[in-house]
């Protein structure tokens, strides 16, 4: 075979490869949202430092909506935060302080009581992540941010 039809092969293996990556990538089965249904609630954190609750509503008609309320050194800080299943995925928009449009998360990993949603190209956080730990909700959200790993945790227990 010659050099120049070997590099073609390759090319087109590689072409190929690419191609069933990012099919994979974005093929993710739509979910049934009920399977989010551990989100559904009312939760809170309170440390000295400060107070965070989270309102979750549905899962109904393909999607689950909340409200974030952070309260730090006397300052208010708000989220709007939906869930939804948009063209055959399941989709995180985050619109913090009311912002718009949303920054979008697709759903990454979903397994009992854990759901991991993911945005490479934001600038932080690249990960928005929620699991049940016995009667608490665990959220974090993680990524880069100047080239440094960074994450933050916020332990809710239920308040209604």
């Amino acid at each position: 075979m010659t050099t120049t039809r070997h590099l073609a092969r390759l090319r087109s293996v590689r072409a190929a490869l690419g191609a069933l990556a990012l099919l994979a990538a974005s093929s993710l089965p739509a979910q049934d949202l009920a399977e989010l249904a551990f989100l559904a609630g009312t939760w809170r954190e309170s440390t000295p430092q400060a107070t965070t609750e989270e309102a979750w509503l549905g899962p109904r008609g393909g999607t689950m909506v909340a409200t974030n309320l952070s309260l730090r050194g006397g300052r208010a800080g708000f989220e709007f935060l939906r869930i939804e299943q948009r063209e055959g995925r399941v989709v995180y928009l985050a619109s913090p302080g009311g912002r718009h449009p949303p920054v979008e998360f697709a759903l990454k990993e979903l397994s009992p009581g854990r759901v991991v949603f993911e945005n490479a190209a934001h600038d932080f956080p690249q990960r928005v992540i929620y699991r049940r730990d016995g009667k608490r909700l665990v959220a974090r959200i993680e990524g880069r941010l100047r080239g440094e790993a960074r994450g933050r945790d916020w332990v809710f227990e239920r308040v209604r």
